[in-house]
């Protein structure tokens, strides 16, 4: 097989593959994300403590990640036809797809929600702060840029998925890989698909990482402001700054000050 032959399956595949992932990943995003924060607000402990509510949802979240995805994807069969209408193409494939990352993106938000101080979180209570206002103004920032890295590891893993997917008629680089580099012995065009692969990989998590950093960066520095706002207001221009504390007097101090001499 030629090249000529090869680069429209390649750049078909490819926008299969980046089609698939995307939509998917969007959609772990938006529901892993309140269900991970959900798992931490429920837990012993948290805003929202249910320790019933908390079993349940782990339970849930732990049988779905430990499903196996060739399995998972059999099993949803007749929800993926109800929702999209078919079995097979990349459309029929974001749904498992979508399914399968939803609880591996909530235990990682789990995980990164868990390392936010709880200061801060006791420091939003005692002001008279809501749940609502402890996750968008503490939780989610503070943890930002851990879920960053969460979502890149789950974009990676949902391209190792996609190409499962591909065996079973989902189309993209996966199904390329088979149907031409295995079925037909088409080595070459194989080895193709896996360089293309891990190319997107790299420029995943490279990207990935780059963003994470920065966020943590910015994070850091913007520390200082927020305790700021949380111990009392600063002072604005103009205003005379806050007289420094007496310093306390040492007993060495107190001996090397010389008597008064009385005339």
């Amino acid at each position: 097989m030629t090249w000529s032959d090869m680069e429209p399956l390649l750049e078909q595949a490819c926008w299969d593959t980046l089609y698939m992932v995307g939509w998917s990943a969007l959609i772990a995003v938006v529901g892993g994300l309140p269900l991970g924060v959900l798992l931490v607000l429920t837990d012993r402990g948290g805003v929202l403590q249910n320790v019933v509510v908390n079993k349940v949802i782990g339970q849930i979240v732990n049988i779905a990640r430990s499903m196996p995805f060739i399995i998972l994807m059999v099993a949803l069969i007749s929800f993926t036809r109800l929702i999209v209408g078919t079995t097979i193409g990349p459309e029929a494939a974001i749904v498992p797809l979508a399914i399968g990352a939803i609880p591996f993106y909530a235990r990682l938000v789990e995980t990164s929600v868990r390392e936010v101080d709880g200061g801060l979180v006791e420091a939003v209570q005692s002001m008279g702060g809501s749940t609502w206002t402890i996750v968008r103004k503490v939780l989610l920032p503070e943890s930002l840029p851990a879920l960053i890295s969460s979502a890149t590891t789950t974009i990676v893993a949902l391209i190792g998925y996609s190409a499962m997917a591909g065996t079973v008629g989902a189309g993209g680089l996966g199904d390329l890989a088979v149907r031409y580099g295995y079925q037909r012995f088409e080595t070459e065009l194989m080895w193709i698909t896996v360089a293309i692969l891990a190319v997107v990989i790299s420029v995943i998590q490279f990207v990935g990482d780059l963003a994470a950093r920065g966020l943590s960066h910015r994070g850091r520095s913007s520390v200082a402001p927020r305790l700021v706002l949380l111990r009392g207001r600063a002072p604005r221009a103009g205003e005379p700054a806050a007289a420094p504390a007496a310093r306390e007097t040492g007993p060495a101090e107190i001996e090397s000050v010389e008597p008064t001499k009385v005339p």
